[in-house]
């Protein structure tokens, strides 16, 4: 089985995958800069003998790291756990994706594997809206070429800031309301956040499909918010929410 790893700011998503690529089981944990490879170790072989599985069914593995302790603690416990050593996706490598941009080695591993897995799976041109603590927009051209995007704070990073600064706003449920007019504070917040974000996007993809004369693009939507956001939004065409995940696996099929 194929492990993938989405190491991100906040959490870290897990999927396995059996060797028709099909997903058969997945997780979530906090993503923790102090946590060691032993530590790592541990957590995984929680998750395992809780669902039923061997750890040792773990044939070959991939990260995509947006936070470079970890990084180097996830490589050390696969490389242990596997006796070689897992993919680590990084902007250096060429992974059959032209990146057209001035310096493409600034762009994260996540937004790469979301690219590949788009294009894989819906073609081009593309654009991907990632809902996680920030939410990144991946744009890839008609002649499947990354170009570039958008990043802004996500929808909990601009809640929690909200909710430490504004002294009679209490925390809320984050879901999508109704109606954009909100009749009391916690609709209004509901929003503000929810509507707003998918208001945001909306903007920013249509400028974006402008730019890239491609009005017919498709627009996926990914992240732990995706679904929460798409309930105030008709900008989707889909919403993938282990799009990250199987980019990491396809990325891996092209370098073996």
């Amino acid at each position: 089985m194929f492990l993938a790893i989405d190491v991100g700011n906040t959490q870290t998503t897990l999927g396995l995958f059996d060797d028709e690529g099909g997903l058969v089981r997945g997780w979530r944990m906090v993503s923790d800069a102090a946590q060691t490879s032993d530590m790592l170790h541990a957590r995984l072989w929680t998750y395992f003998a809780k669902d039923g599985v061997e750890l040792a069914e773990v044939t070959d593995a991939g990260v995509a790291s947006v936070v470079p302790p970890l990084q180097r603690a996830w490589w050390v416990c696969l490389r242990e756990l596997l006796g070689h050593e897992p993919l680590r996706i990084d902007a250096s490598t060429d992974y059959g994706m032209p990146i057209d941009m001035p310096d493409p080695s600034t762009v994260g591993a996540d937004r790469i594997a979301n690219a590949i897995a788009a294009v894989e799976t819906y073609g081009a041109p593309v654009i991907v809206v990632d809902f996680g603590t920030a939410t990144n927009i991946d744009v890839v051209d008609q002649r499947g070429a990354y170009r570039g995007g958008a990043i802004s704070p996500g929808l909990m990073l601009s809640a929690n800031a909200l909710f430490s600064k504004a002294a009679k706003l209490a925390s809320i449920p984050v879901v999508a309301p109704e109606h954009a007019l909100g009749n009391s504070t916690e609709t209004a917040m509901q929003s503000g956040l929810v509507i707003g974000a998918a208001a945001q996007a909306e903007g920013l993809v249509a400028r974006m499909k402008a730019e890239l004369g491609a009005p017919d693009a498709t627009v996926v939507g990914t992240g732990g918010l995706a679904r929460t956001v798409s309930q105030a939004t008709d900008l989707f065409d889909t919403v993938d929410p282990d799009l990250t995940l199987r980019g990491i696996r396809q990325i891996w099929l092209r370098q073996r």
